[in-house]
């Protein structure tokens, strides 16, 4: 599968950003120019069945890795640093365990090598309740959204995968029939854990509940060589509630 792709940067060593569930390349665009002015090429990356990358029934940890691992091979990038966040930090994870000696070092953000239990299926069911063809503006789209969904950032976050196709009509750019089928998938732990041994930053909000201080054990166990950062005052989605601090947090790790 060919990903699509946005690139900053222009010299410099690689770094390649996975998003989460639901989310897209564009959600890590604000934070990825502040990484290239430090001298970084920064690709982010849209996963199968996000973004404006093709969509596919086959939807998996695995095809994921492996996605990473083809846009790796296409572009030509050596030893690259893998960033990822929460859905997107466990695919970097699986594809560090498949393919190791492939990449510099390791970023995982907010999720921990474990099971999660299916926890979005409200969001799924506000997406689908939005009527495509009946709504006229994305304050419709909203007000549906409202009922399953009280957070208006999470919302404004979720309808980012609303636009407009050639006809001139509502759409989706998730597929989100495919990913309300594997929520479950989503959740699960990795095929075939491996241990770890390149360097890997694990960075955790504080207020997040998915990195717990009794994760931390198993995080070490499964990657020798790690760091846990603890960002103050942030939730799960770290880069976007405290950018500067995670930056921070990043560059001391990568330079």
């Amino acid at each position: 599968m060919k990903l699509y792709h946005r690139l900053v940067g222009d010299t410099g060593p690689a770094i390649l950003i996975l998003h989460g569930v639901f989310g897209s390349s564009d959600n890590w665009l604000t934070v990825s120019k502040t990484i290239a002015a430090q001298g970084y090429r920064v690709f982010m990356l849209d996963q199968r069945n996000h973004g404006q990358s093709p969509h596919s029934d086959d939807f998996s940890y695995l095809h994921m890795a492996d996605d990473l691992r083809e846009f790796i091979t296409d572009h030509a990038i050596e030893q690259p640093i893998l960033i990822g966040h929460s859905m997107g930090g466990k695919t970097v994870m699986q594809y560090a365990m498949l393919y190791p000696g492939t990449f510099q070092k390791l970023v995982v953000v907010d999720i921990a090598p474990k099971f999660y239990p299916v926890h979005h299926a409200e969001l799924v069911r506000g997406l689908k309740a939005i009527d495509l063809l009946g709504i006229t503006s994305r304050n419709d789209a909203d007000a549906v959204l409202s009922q399953y969904e009280p957070s208006l950032p999470v919302r404004q976050f979720l309808l980012k995968n609303l636009y407009r196709n050639q006809q001139g009509q509502f759409d989706w750019r998730l597929n989100l029939p495919v990913i309300e089928r594997e929520l479950h998938g989503i959740g699960e732990e990795l095929t075939n854990p491996q241990i770890v041994e390149a360097p890997t930053l694990f960075i955790r909000g504080r207020k997040s509940p998915y990195i717990l201080d009794e994760d931390i054990p198993t995080i070490r166990r499964i990657f020798p060589n790690v760091v846990v950062e603890t960002i103050e005052d942030a939730g799960h989605w770290v880069q976007a509630e405290k950018p500067d601090e995670f930056v921070d947090a990043l560059m001391k790790f990568i330079s």
